[in-house]
């Protein structure tokens, strides 16, 4: 039997089959999609980031307007924070990646992305561009516009600056230079194979008032984008509310607003609107996509007619005409984005319920599922039949009655050979700027969900297609029925811990790797477990071992540092064989999960870090106030530390003195407000001879402060240098901080990762001491990244050094240098 995947495969205008609650439509919603068929008008919002995007807007023209409606995002915003947990770069852009499809789900609009990847805060688009390849992401965004093909594009930032932020100001740029390019035949003519080139009418700059910059002008173009839709029930305020609010790793939910709301635009090029946003727009067949006039003529003149006639309590009673349509249509030559949305409201107006869902959430490669395939004519349309197709077979259901739900279990085979799903932008290797995507066709594409089935209903004599995901379906007893994506998995789950172990350069010691092995598959034969490191086997076991189905087995390694030289990073990995599988098993499964995005899988090869340097500590036990989340406490443990984990609880003198340092997790202070009562118990405590490290906080309306933080007043800015190269200047070189227990040099700054330091300290008291200053290009020397001040028998530290992000990185001077910070 032949297994293989049914891909959605969409145009790049539509959004991708993703695991979600299956939308129903209501009459009103019906309607509101019908009179999108009135409309080919479509704008293409462009901006850098998840969260960039002008949701009122997006609701607006998606919605009151009707027109096509997509945002590009060119980044899926790996290197912001997070404010829900400690996930960072590739995690965090899937976590946003979703939360962005939510937001679009909400407003209506599309959602697409180029390769490109964000590296953190940059203070200019030269960087940005230079780091992404700037070829390469010019490339993404025509593709996207000739896929697309806007009638006008908008983006959120102007090329001059005012964004604030270099991936901000690269939009722009990219979005100006893409605007010319996507209509030229010479630029990226390798596309032309599979698109054909665009002339968008007009480039338009969405000009605003944030804080201090008022960008907006009343001889500018304006929209009132507030209105009410009464069909939805909900002002654009209102609905731009739900859909930023999806934004919660960023912490951007927001109030609803209502009432009028002016939108202001700068023409940058092509000629200013006056009257609408789409105005002189070619309206010919041509481009509207229609194979002739009379083809369009028809198209138009049928469209008026479902809509006078649409009732919204029978909206089956449309779908003769709605067929009708779409079947001339795809005969003739029409649009593929108006096919498309016949196809979703021939679907809605059937009423027709159809799903696959699978009985386990986790599937394995050589064994057998369990689907159950349900089919519901909820409304009664004449069906004659139904089936459908899932991983290459085919079932129908016989008998279908009105409102009467017919069901099957079926179980199917998965060859040994079938490949697990993967985020199609992690299937190759991260290049560092941009993630590798040699497949034209998913380029700009959200997301691809890979395991679909297809149904083949016949209603009133004709045959309609339908694809719909396979799904994980389960009941949960306070929140109910719930969906989440099905996943395919490999036989065993080869996992390590730690991540990282850190050696002392000359100093013979040992570490201890955990090899836990999960067969997924019951298995008793011989196997072979071989740790491999730097290109070299280390055999763990070769013998006949027994698994149960889900069983897990734990092997520890004892690790020499004498196997690895001073001053080295090397990486550890392990491989199973196990004859019965085939192929060597490496491969661990991550799962990202968060109530509010659906679960997220993807493989990876569970490595080890091991890092050998020069380093001495002093110190033994740390007390350590949780923040957002990171992953500190790791690399303190590696460092020789007992970590002991602190909340409000334990906030108390008798306790804290058994700790040599105390440390707050990025953003405690943002997060935890019982922080204020207890700033007098962590005074005393560093009064008495403690330690207090305090990293980054914010201060803004994100993230205001909650609580005192210091023994001396200074303010924290939202200063900070961005490259992660920059010249670091020791202010006071004698400084125990740079000579206790290990002696700091500029080498320690070498080999840091995506910026040096985030919202450093400024206006500082006398008391405090600066040690470091650094600048990005082009800037002033900023001294607020490290301040030390002594309060009686202790000390206060406040940094806005990226230990976060280099400690998991293992960067060596990074840990020197953290080291002498909790030193006693």
């Amino acid at each position: 039997m032949r297994f293989y995947f049914l891909l959605a495969l969409f145009s790049i205008g539509i959004s991708s089959v993703h695991a979600q609650t299956p939308k129903s439509y209501s009459g009103a919603d019906i309607l509101q999609e019908l009179k999108k068929l009135e409309v080919f008008g479509s704008v293409l919002y462009i901006a850098a980031h998840p969260d960039d995007e002008n949701t009122r807007l997006l609701a607006y023209l998606a919605n009151e307007k009707k027109y096509r409606t997509g945002y590009l995002s060119l980044t899926r915003g790996d290197g912001g924070q997070n404010l829900i947990g400690d996930d960072q770069g590739i995690d965090l852009g899937l976590i946003r990646t979703q939360e962005l499809l939510a937001a679009r789900r909400i407003d209506g609009a599309q959602q697409f992305f180029t390769r490109a990847y964000d590296f953190g805060f940059s203070k200019n688009p030269e960087e940005a561009l230079r780091i992404w390849g700037h070829d390469k992401i010019l490339a993404d965004v025509v593709w996207v516009i000739r896929n697309f093909k806007p009638d006008v594009i908008i983006t959120r930032f102007p090329t001059t600056g005012e964004g604030g932020h270099g991936h901000h100001t690269a939009s722009a740029i990219l979005a100006g230079e893409a605007f010319e390019a996507a209509a030229d035949p010479t630029k990226f003519p390798e596309q032309l194979s599979k698109v054909s080139v665009w002339t968008t009418k007009r480039l338009l700059w969405n000009t605003f008032n944030f804080g201090t910059t008022n960008t907006q002008r009343e001889d500018q173009f304006k929209l009132d984008v507030g209105v009410y839709n009464a069909l939805l029930g909900k002002s654009y305020g209102e609905i731009a509310a739900e859909s930023r609010s999806q934004h919660k790793s960023q912490g951007f939910g927001v109030p609803a607003q209502r009432g009028s709301a002016l939108e202001y635009f700068s023409a940058i090029k092509g000629d200013k609107p006056i009257a609408e946003l789409l105005e002189g727009i070619d309206p010919t067949f041509s481009r509207q996509g229609f194979s002739s006039a009379a083809t369009q003529a028809s198209y138009q003149q049928q469209v008026k007619n479902i809509i006078t006639t649409y009732d919204p309590a029978t909206p089956q009673n449309s779908l003769n005409k709605l067929t009708a349509l779409y079947r001339e249509l795809q005969a003739q030559g029409g649009p593929q984005s108006k096919l498309a949305d016949l196809d979703k409201l021939i679907a809605a107006c059937s009423g027709i319920f159809m799903e696959v869902t699978a009985q386990n959430q986790l599937n394995v490669i050589g064994d057998s599922m369990k689907l159950q395939l349900n089919f519901n004519n909820r409304s009664g349309v004449p069906v004659s039949s139904a089936a459908v197709n899932v991983f290459g077979q085919q079932f129908s259901f016989n008998g279908v009655q009105p409102n009467v739900s017919s069901t099957q279990t079926v179980s199917i085979y998965i060859p040994k050979d079938a490949r697990v799903a993967q985020p199609y932008w992690l299937v190759n290797p991260f290049n560092g700027g941009y993630y590798d995507v040699p497949d034209q066709s998913m380029i700009g594409r959200p997301e691809i969900y890979p395991y679909n089935a297809e149904f083949d209903v016949t209603i009133d004599g004709l045959v309609h297609h339908f694809t719909r995901p396979v799904q994980y379906k389960y009941t949960d007893p306070v929140k109910g029925e719930l969906y989440e994506p099905m996943q395919l998995v490999n036989p065993v789950f080869v996992n390590s811990s730690p991540s990282f172990i850190l050696f002392s350069n000359n100093k013979k010691q040992q570490g201890t790797l955990h090899y836990t092995l999960q067969s997924n598959l019951p298995f008793n034969e011989k196997a072979s477990l071989n740790m491999i490191y730097d290109h070299a086997k280390k055999n763990v076991f070769d013998s006949t071992i027994s698994f149960a189905r889900g069983e897990k087995k734990t092997f520890d390694v004892k690790v020499e540092s004498g196997l690895f030289p001073n001053d080295s990073t090397s990486y550890i990995g392990a491989e199973l064989t196990v004859p019965s599988f085939g192929a060597p098993q490496y491969n661990s499964l991550n799962k990202i999960s968060y109530d509010h995005i659906p679960n997220l899988f993807y493989n990876y090869y569970d490595r080890a870090r091991v890092v050998k340097m020069d380093l001495t500590v002093k110190g033994s036990l740390a007390g350590y106030i949780a923040g957002a989340g990171d992953k500190v406490p790791d690399a303190l443990q590696q460092m020789g530390y007992k970590v002991v984990m602190l909340t409000e609880a334990d906030i108390n003198a008798a306790n804290l003195k058994q700790f040599d340092v105390i440390i707050t997790g990025v953003r405690a202070y943002n997060i935890h407000a019982w922080l204020s009562t207890a700033y007098p118990v962590l005074m005393d405590y560093v009064k008495n001879g403690g330690i207090l490290l305090t990293q980054y906080n914010t201060n803004n309306s994100i993230g205001p402060v909650k609580a005192k933080i210091s023994p001396y007043p200074f303010t924290i800015s939202r200063n900070r240098v961005t490259d992660e190269t920059a010249k670091v200047n020791f202010l006071l070189p004698k400084h125990p901080a740079l000579n206790y227990p290990n002696k700091i040099t500029a080498k320690d700054f070498d080999g840091w990762i995506q910026e040096r330091s985030i919202y450093n300290a400024e206006n500082v008291d006398p008391a405090y001491e600066r040690i470091l200053s650094m600048k990005d290009p082009g800037e002033t020397d900023q001294d607020g990244s490290l301040i030390i001040a002594n309060y009686g028998k202790g000390r206060f530290v406040y940094t806005g050094l990226v230990f976060f992000r280099e400690l998991p990185a293992g960067v060596p001077g990074a840990y020197r240098l953290f080291a002498n910070l909790i030193a006693r």
